[in-house]
């Protein structure tokens, strides 16, 4: 790969630590100053990472969150880059729309998905990704929770990424995300956030009596009744905080 010479399609198909050297130092000085920006304005810690995380082989694994903010992105990204991992999010393919953000998505890991469709390309991508030992980030509601009567569509596919990669499934939640920019204003403020990972889950999981596509879909329901298990516990925890 080169720095001028490579595309957007190079850096989907290859792993981060084959990027250009000049993209992987970018890399490492914006997420260094995102990592300050995070703890001063958010101060927020990934909460029983090195019970999760820390234990959990092989390197690569599948993440899945809630989603009521895109600083939870940057948050999630940097503090796992803190901890010696690479993260890829799964982003929506209309961003890829503009040719500025495709270029930078890309040069950050980004690998973007055509929801709604089997795609297939971002599935093998993202299982190739898990082989290398870099973890994939998914939102599986899609979009940002603004506001809690926001109808949620949860979109699967999570499960077979995880499978196709041979790889754990972590569940985890995040809390006080949504108040850094309220609704109806667009100046972030500096406020307390949490973020709790779960236990991985495996195929290897599931009840023996379930065939193969049901211990598919029972690890997908599964991780999902999890992320939302954890997402009320914070918002127990943290009473008033979204």
């Amino acid at each position: 790969m080169t720095f001028f010479g490579s595309t957007s399609e190079d850096y989907y198909d290859n792993g981060m630590r084959e990027y250009p050297a000049a993209v992987r130092a970018g890399y490492a000085v914006i997420l260094g100053i995102l990592y300050a920006f995070t703890k001063i304005m958010w101060r927020c810690r990934l909460e029983n990472i090195e019970e999760v995380l820390d234990r959990t082989a092989p390197p690569g694994v599948v993440i899945i969150s809630n989603h009521t903010s895109m600083a939870e992105v940057v948050a999630i990204v940097v503090l796992l880059w803190r901890r010696g991992r690479l993260v890829r999010p799964i982003f929506k393919s209309e961003f890829n729309k503009s040719g500025i953000v495709r270029w930078f998505f890309a040069r950050v890991g980004g690998i973007p998905v055509d929801r709604g469709t089997a795609d297939m390309k971002s599935l093998r991508r993202a299982s190739r990704a898990l082989g290398r030992g870099e973890d994939i980030l998914i939102f599986p509601e899609g979009t940002r929770i603004r506001t809690d009567d926001q109808p949620i569509e949860v979109h699967g596919g999570f499960a077979i990424i995880a499978q196709m990669g041979k790889a754990p499934v972590v569940p985890m939640a995040v809390c006080g995300f949504r108040d850094i920019t309220p609704i109806g204003h667009h100046v972030m403020r500096p406020v307390k956030c949490w973020m709790r990972l779960s236990s991985a889950l495996e195929l290897s999981d599931a009840p023996d009596a379930l065939k193969r596509r049901e211990r598919t879909q029972w690890l997908e329901d599964t991780a999902i009744e999890r992320m939302y298990a954890i997402r009320d516990e914070l918002r127990e925890e943290h009473p008033g905080r979204r």
